[in-house]
């Protein structure tokens, strides 16, 4: 449906553009685009190398298994139900902390193991999502970040003079939505038992 809406406006767009007589603009544009997103890729490319080369060495090191480790007690608080020896931990702690670090591409492949394992825990024969499913799906949506790399990626790549000066904001952002997310998700579950 999306596919659909964005070719639907960019057609329209053409159309209009040249309906008024602005075709050289519109082709200036379209050039201009296509040069800027490829420019954007490759710059993203190389945040996305770096920072997925800093992962893996912190995962051969074993960083992340202790920061797993560390996580173990707040993994416990948001998901009671999960046996503690599961690998769902693992996956929902590397999800968590990739996040935190402002790595969405690298969260999404441990995201889909988290919810796999999940989905297999998951005791609802009729398809629900578990309670834990979906808090971890609202953790994931509202991502507390400390460090939004794809933001100051972008900022950086269209010359922002300041490009971190949104670090503040967005760690307040985040926080507060990953707030809500946990309250509606306790919220959630107490209405659940009732």
């Amino acid at each position: 449906m999306l596919n659909v809406l964005w070719a639907g406006m960019l057609l329209l767009g053409i159309f209009w553009g040249l309906l008024t007589g602005h075709a050289s603009a519109l082709t200036d544009g379209i050039l201009q685009g296509a040069s800027d997103s490829v420019t954007l890729c490759l710059t993203m490319l190389g945040v996305l190398s770096m920072w997925s080369g800093f992962l893996k060495i912190a995962e051969n090191s074993g960083l992340l298994t202790t920061l797993s480790r560390r996580l173990a007690p707040l993994l416990r608080l948001l998901f009671p139900g999960l046996p503690e020896d599961h690998p769902v931990n693992g996956y929902l702690s590397t999800n968590i902390l990739a996040n935190v670090l402002g790595l969405g591409w690298a969260a999404t492949p441990a995201g889909l193991r988290a919810m796999k394992e999940l989905a297999a825990l998951n005791s609802r024969t009729d398809g629900t999502a578990s309670r834990d499913m979906c808090t971890f799906l609202l953790l994931n949506v509202s991502s507390l970040q400390l460090l939004p790399v794809n933001v100051l990626a972008y900022r950086q790549q269209y010359q922002s003079v300041c490009p971190e000066i949104i670090l503040g904001p967005a760690i307040l952002a985040t926080l507060a939505s990953t707030l809500a997310a946990i309250l509606f998700a306790r919220a959630a579950a107490l209405l659940e038992r009732t």
